[in-house]
């Protein structure tokens, strides 16, 4: 059984009255498989996404599809050590992560 999450479309709903994501940078901390960044990307942002586990990353890498590819970055990483310049980014997003 395929788990869906969201089938209602209510959290792209959500990021949508939060701001114009087109071509904001966005940092996305604790990606996973990449749910949320494959979302942003579709609301036109340009996405840093990185997670801890190099499992998720490599999994989020295979799934991206072709046409994000200028636009998402898949890093593993922690949010403790994060390697960017202050104001790097317009937004920061995490989801699911603690």
């Amino acid at each position: 059984m395929t788990l869906r999450v969201d089938p209602e479309q209510n959290e792209v709903l959500a990021l949508k009255t939060v701001t114009n994501w087109k071509n904001k940078r966005v940092l996305e901390i604790g990606c996973g498989d990449g749910r949320l960044t494959l979302r942003l990307a579709k609301l036109g942002a340009v996405v840093h996404a990185n997670d801890p586990k190099p499992e998720a990353i490599a999994k989020a890498r295979k799934s991206l599809p072709k046409r994000f590819a200028g636009k998402v970055r898949y890093k593993v990483g922690q949010a403790e050590r994060l390697a960017y310049r202050d104001a790097s980014f317009d937004a920061a997003v995490f989801a699911w992560s603690l």
